[in-house]
């Protein structure tokens, strides 16, 4: 499939940035939750520049240091990850469920679809946009949340590629004809200081609603409107349909690689990279279109890539998921 340049996708509407990015690793690292630490305790499914560690000093500019990245904008050397989902089947083995790309964004290696809005689809509203700095970094969500109460969080069971909704908190509860998407909003209210905080989330403020909506306005302690980041992860489930694979009660089978069931857990992590101002002229453009950021082609997004540091099965059926998932 060719790659779709950026006006083939944001027509009508072009008030923000959405882009594919490939696969970059699938392994366990996570330089901010869990900085240092071979391996870390989950599988993470990894796209973006290739400056990604298991331990990235917030002092060195990653988009100084990479040399490639999976995005589609050459300039975007950030790295964005989530956890990575498997399959229980009824015999209590585990199998890595596939990533396919959006039907949008052309021949992609797995990977994920993500956006950078400056208000919403249509307008990029009248507050000025400031873009992330070197060395900020944030996450959204937790694996130990039992309780679902974050809007931006959630799934889509895909009828086809291009369904929308409904969105649930929950995993889907039946099989999906074309599999499952995950969403990640993170929030877009920075505190104007802090490029990063013990917890990876206090110097942001989250007021979104949920979906691509208008998020409201930023309170005072977080008063500096920063772009609305979110990732939208297209899993394929659909060779796992079978349901007499499936847990005898008729539950369903999907787990993060943290062995969560329901998916309350859901949690992603977004540590910025641009090169240069690209990002602060992108969300100064009016429409986006003009930005004049340099983009590449699928099969050079492909291309990047980083090796594996930890030396472990992750694909094919397992007695147990890698490392030390937390009880749910």
């Amino acid at each position: 499939m060719k790659w779709l340049p950026l006006v083939a996708l944001a027509v009508p509407s072009q008030a923000y940035l959405r882009f594919g990015c490939a696969t970059l690793s699938v392994q366990r690292l996570d330089p901010i939750v869990e900085p240092g630490r071979l391996p870390s305790s989950h599988v993470h499914q990894i796209v973006g520049g290739n400056a990604f560690n298991a331990t990235m000093d917030p002092k060195i500019d990653i988009a100084e240091k990479a040399t490639c990245t999976t995005c589609s904008f050459s300039e975007d050397f950030s790295n964005y990850w989530t956890a990575v989902m498997y399959f229980k089947a009824r015999n209590g083995s585990y199998k890595r469920v596939p990533q396919y790309p959006n039907a949008l964004l052309g021949s992609l290696t797995g990977g994920m679809t993500v956006y950078y809005l400056q208000n919403d689809f249509s307008t990029n509203g009248k507050a000025k946009i400031t873009a992330f700095k070197p060395g900020f970094r944030m996450t959204v969500g937790s694996p130990t949340n039992t309780k679902g109460n974050n809007p931006g969080l959630r799934y889509t069971c895909l009828q086809d590629v291009m369904t929308r909704a409904p969105e649930t908190a929950e995993f889907p509860a039946k099989p999906c004809p074309a599999g499952v998407m995950a969403i990640h909003h993170f929030p877009a209210c920075w505190d104007g200081k802090n490029l990063d905080s013990p917890n990876h989330q206090d110097h942001m403020y989250n007021t979104g609603k949920g979906g691509f909506v208008t998020a409201g306005a930023c309170p005072s302690s977080h008063p500096v409107r920063m772009p609305q980041v979110a990732f939208e992860t297209m899993w394929n489930t659909t060779g796992f349909n079978d349901k007499s694979l499936w847990p005898a009660d008729g539950s369903q089978p999907f787990v993060w690689s943290y062995d969560d069931s329901k998916g309350l857990g859901t949690h992603a992590d977004y540590l910025f990279g641009w090169k240069g101002d690209a990002l602060q002229r992108a969300m100064d453009s009016t429409p986006l279109l003009s930005n004049g950021i340099k983009t590449q082609s699928v099969d050079q997004a492909n291309k990047c890539s980083v090796k594996s540091t930890i030396v472990e099965p992750i694909d094919g059926w397992l007695d147990k998921l890698p490392g030390n998932p937390m009880p749910m």
